[in-house]
Formats: structure tokens, C-alpha cells, sequence
């Protein structure tokens, strides 16, 4: 549980700077995923496009942890920056998720 004594500067570390870490994370696997498989539920279209959502996403949070870093955690970010990064990491979760179940279904044996 968080410290609610903490000082301003001390929380906004504690909070946000693990939440960007895991942005980092997240952007960077469904990069990996989506420049590797072909995803035959999407058009080819789509997949760019996604991919390319993930890449605007990967610079902004990077260019956000910078800043962070460089004036010492002394700012916060706004939720209206934070949630469509969020919306996108779901948004990957749910395609990696469908294409692990029709690879699953895939590879059952028939009876």
C-alpha cells in the first residue's frame, strides 16, 4: 500500500515512474509481435496500422520518461496522455490473446 505522507515529489516517482516502465514494457513486446506474426484476422492494413500506434506510443513514453528523469520526477503526467496508452496496451493484449487461441485450435488433433 502507498504512503500517503510522502511528499509530492517521492509519490509521483513511486506511481509513475513503475507505470512508464511497464508502458516501455508492453509497447515493446506487442512490437516484437506484431513485426514477427502474421496476424490472419487482421488485414495487412491493420496490422501496420496498429503497429505503427505502438511505435507514436513507444516515442511518447519514452520522451515522457526522459522529461520525468531530467526534472527529477518533479512533474506529473495527465490522465488524458496516460489513457490511450492504456487503451492501446488492452488493445494489444486482446490480439495477442486471439492469435494464441487460433493457434491453439489450430494445433489440436482432429477425432
Amino acid at each position: 500500500m502507498l504512503n500517503s505522507n510522502l511528499p509530492e515529489p517521492e509519490l509521483l516517482k513511486t506511481l509513475l515512474e513503475p507505470l512508464l516502465e511497464d508502458f516501455t514494457y508492453w509497447f515493446e513486446g506487442s512490437r516484437n509481435f506484431l513485426e514477427t506474426e502474421q496476424l490472419h484476422f487482421l488485414t495487412q492494413q491493420q496490422q501496420a496500422d496498429l503497429l505503427a500506434r505502438v511505435k507514436q506510443a513507444q516515442t511518447e513514453v519514452r520522451t515522457t520518461q526522459m522529461l520525468f528523469q531530467a526534472i527529477g520526477g518533479q512533474v506529473g503526467v495527465e490522465t488524458s496522455t496516460l489513457m490511450p496508452w492504456h487503451i492501446l496496451v488492452t488493445e494489444c493484449w486482446q490480439v495477442a490473446m486471439r492469435f494464441r487461441m487460433e493457434q491453439s485450435t489450430e494445433q489440436k488433433p482432429e477425432m
